[in-house]
């Protein structure tokens, strides 16, 4: 996990978008939601703490492209050890987004996450930008 530099906010391949309170982030609680454009598309994104540390995916299903959640912003299985597609069970790695299970086609789209003086903050992309840059 990368962490924001000193001073969020622009730099040569992005910049850190402050997202919540760290917090707001439990092991294995509920998902931190966030509206993003991936690939000129309107996405819900989410954030988790698995393990201590800081993810964050597209929340969008490989298998079909729907929405994790089981309920609002619910994406950990009942153990709280796996990312679960309410909708046909697919199992994704928390860590990695990688496939566990199930009838995912490929990992979830990561998005880079890191945390500075207590805030959680997502990192953009050429291809995944703030709704409100668009």
């Amino acid at each position: 996990m990368s962490e924001p530099s000193t001073k969020p906010g622009h730099d040569d391949e992005g910049h850190w978008v402050a997202l919540c309170d760290a917090s707001a982030l439990r092991d294995g609680g509920e998902a931190v939601p966030f509206d993003v454009m991936y690939l000129g598309q309107s996405c819900r994104a989410f954030a988790v703490r698995h393990g201590g540390r800081l993810q964050a995916y597209l929340n969008r299903c490989t298998h079909v492209p729907m929405e994790l959640d089981w309920q609002p912003n619910q994406v950990f299985d009942p153990t709280g050890q796996w990312l679960l597609c309410a909708t046909h069970g697919a199992l994704y790695r928390p860590d990695t987004g990688a496939c566990a299970g199930g009838p995912c086609r490929g990992g979830l789209v990561k998005i880079q996450v890191g945390e500075h003086q207590g805030v959680v903050h997502w990192r953009t992309q050429y291809k995944l930008k703030p709704m409100q840059d668009v």
